[in-house]
């Protein structure tokens, strides 16, 4: 990648899992790495990791739901790190349920972390792609999307990111931006963990199952999602707007 080291990147939902890998591959590809979470002191071992490790990365807390927390959290980036041009919108959360068990907290929860936040972030960082004229937003959305039995509400928040990206690609491609989902199957992760523990299964058994579901026969891990994250941000990346890439090891529609 020939991006230059000047150019910063938010990764939120940052402190573990897809966007800890994520932070960490793109300070090894020369950016300079927010590393957004919750709370500060989850992300700041990842983000100290990569200052080690010879990068540039800080450790913000925000809830990305929170319209006035998510600017102040953009303005800390700008004065610690510098203008983003690059911004990973991975903070997610599950609140799993069957419909009829499914409470209205479960329901907006759920979109308020994944769909909210992604889009206060968004329209908080690209006015300074706007300005540089170049961006990168991508977003996670999930194979989820097409459909998850318990999922309702992770379902439609991660379909209604597809639709997001679309829309933003469209509006923000004459500024040099662009905008691209990515969508994982089965990646190992705390998430995938708990949802094993909900179904009373254990983990090794749970994942031994769905590999033999999967074409590559083998699940997905962090570093398979970072690695397509990359390449969307990259300069090679700069006529692929408005996709979805489905990272799952296998055909999805």
């Amino acid at each position: 990648m020939t991006d230059s080291p000047r150019r910063v990147a938010i990764v939120t939902g940052a402190a573990r899992g897809i966007g800890a890998a994520t932070a960490r591959r793109l300070a090894a590809d020369g950016l300079r790495v927010a590393l957004l979470d919750l709370e500060e002191s989850a992300s700041k071992a990842t983000a100290e990791a990569i200052v080690a490790a010879g990068g540039e990365a800080v450790a913000v807390g925000v809830d990305v739901s929170d319209e006035a927390r998510v600017s102040a959290a953009v303005d800390q980036v700008v004065q610690e790190l510098g203008p983003p041009t690059v911004l990973v919108n991975n903070a997610g959360v599950t609140r799993d349920n069957l419909l009829f068990r499914m409470t209205g907290s479960d329901w907006e929860t759920v979109l308020a972390v994944h769909l909210r936040g992604a889009f206060l972030m968004t329209k908080q960082v690209q006015k300074h792609m706007v300005d540089a004229g170049w961006g990168r937003v991508v977003n996670l959305s999930s194979t989820s999307a097409l459909g998850n039995r318990g999922q309702a509400n992770y379902a439609a928040a991660k379909a209604g990111l597809q639709g997001f990206t679309k829309t933003i690609a469209i509006e923000l491609g004459r500024f040099g931006i662009t905008a691209n989902a990515v969508a994982p199957g089965f990646i190992v992760s705390d998430m995938t963990r708990e949802t094993a523990a909900r179904l009373g299964l254990e983990w090794d058994e749970y994942v031994t199952a769905r590999a033999a579901q999967i074409p590559v026969a083998r699940v997905g891990q962090p570093e398979d999602i970072a690695h397509t994250v990359s390449f969307l941000v990259s300069e090679g990346a700069g006529y692929v707007s408005g996709q979805v890439i489905y990272v799952a090891g296998g055909p999805k529609a």
